[in-house]
């Protein structure tokens, strides 16, 4: 019987048609509460043949160990940064994952940091519990410039939202829809300097790439407008966590709304947790009833297929056979 890993939580918390959906197969089941360390996902590999992961960190050494056991990896999710993507290939694991199921979610959860910024939500809710009825005053988004970095679908999604709102939207992207932009009333920007010069609100929609990496740092912080609101639902290490402080302290950044650190779950003392301009969130952005049964059940289903011997409904190394997926 084919020995299964989930480690997952909003998976397994979330009641819904892919817990059926799995039972029906009669595979052996193991659960564990990710997102995992190194360390730990060591621990629960060897004799399992397929894992259906969130957040892990997958390895060189992880893979080794699960081998020759583990023969396919179902991402719930769309972000394989954790997993080590050349790794699978080598050794010819199938890698499987879940585009297009939480993009509206996301968004939406980028006007939830955004409002909360820009209403002080936190400020005015603790001042209403501790019962001294403080107020401060915030800002309307009409006519606000909102830069988008990375327009995909998420991205696509905060523009049809920020267009909803009366603001005017700039976006950067390799790959451009022409036709996208001109019906929501997207500039193009020629690159992410103009981003950085002309927004008073950035969003982080970008994969995390060496590119990308800790791009918003002290360095392009400097180009941005004084006070500049930035948001990120992507990849906390998109974004330079020291720098971000400093940025926040001064006052270059008026605030910064994140669901993503680089340190998930964050120690007690990390820099962002407790500044005041700062709005953090667990990295639960995807994290809604109806986006987690979308992405568990396409999670299981794309590893049904394979474990059959079908196409799988996404892979992210096409170039490694599918069949060598199957489970006996």
């Amino acid at each position: 019987m084919p020995r299964v890993l989930i480690t997952t939580t909003s998976f397994q918390d979330t009641p819904g048609p892919h817990h059926q959906l799995l039972a029906d197969t009669g595979w052996e089941i193991v659960t564990a509460r990710g997102p995992l360390n190194e360390a730990d996902t060591l621990a629960l590999v060897g004799d399992i043949d397929a894992y259906i992961c969130g957040d892990d960190l997958i390895t060189t050494a992880v893979l080794e160990k699960a081998q020759p056991r583990l023969k396919v990896i179902s991402k719930y999710g769309i972000g394989v940064d954790k997993i080590d993507v050349a790794a699978c290939n080598e050794r010819g694991i199938p890698l499987l994952f879940t585009p297009g199921v939480n993009h509206t979610t996301v968004a939406e959860h980028t006007f939830l940091l955004l409002l909360a910024l820009e209403k002080n939500l936190l400020f005015h809710t603790d001042s209403t519990r501790a019962g001294t009825w403080k107020r401060k005053t915030g800002h309307e988004l009409l006519e606000k410039t909102i830069g988008i970095i990375g327009l995909g679908r998420i991205g696509k999604e905060v523009a049809v939202r920020a267009h909803a709102f009366g603001m005017k939207i700039i976006a950067f992207d390799v790959w451009w829809d022409e036709a996208f932009a001109s019906s929501h009333n997207v500039t193009r920007a020629e690159s992410v300097d103009d981003i950085y010069a002309a927004s008073d609100y950035i969003s982080l929609h970008t994969n995390l790439t060496p590119e990308t990496r800790e791009m918003i740092c002290a360095e392009t912080m400097a180009k941005m407008k004084p006070g500049v609101l930035i948001l990120n639902c992507a990849r906390g290490e998109i974004v330079h966590t020291a720098d971000m402080a400093v940025a926040l302290k001064s006052g270059q950044v008026g605030g910064y709304g994140t669901d993503v650190l680089d340190e998930e779950p964050p120690p007690a003392d990390h820099p962002l947790i407790n500044l005041p301009n700062c709005v953090v969130t667990p990295h639960i952005g995807s994290r809604t009833a109806e986006s987690v049964v979308r992405q568990a059940t396409k999670a299981v289903q794309n590893l049904i297929n394979v474990a059959r011997g079908e196409k799988p409904l996404a892979q992210v190394n096409p170039d490694i056979p599918f069949s060598n997926g199957k489970l006996d």
